[in-house]
């Protein structure tokens, strides 16, 4: 099962990376649109990153707290 899957991920990224032309990524580079799509994905990465910080500090200060009353 794993080599078929494996088979099928190199056989997907051999055919994506046969591309001759990104059309896409030539026409957002060109309109100046790249640079934005860059900034939303940072932006959303970041909070993404602070928001599982905070979470990982909120889970192990009730862990403690639950320590401590036993």
């Amino acid at each position: 099962m794993i080599k078929k899957i494996s088979l099928l991920f190199f056989l997907f990224t051999a055919f994506f990376a046969n591309a001759q032309e990104p059309l896409m990524a030539d026409g957002l580079r060109s309109e100046g649109k790249f640079y934005v799509v860059v900034s939303v994905i940072a932006i959303i990465f970041a909070c993404l990153a602070f928001y599982l910080f905070r979470l990982d500090m909120k889970v192990k200060k009730l862990e403690e707290e639950l320590k401590n009353k036993k």
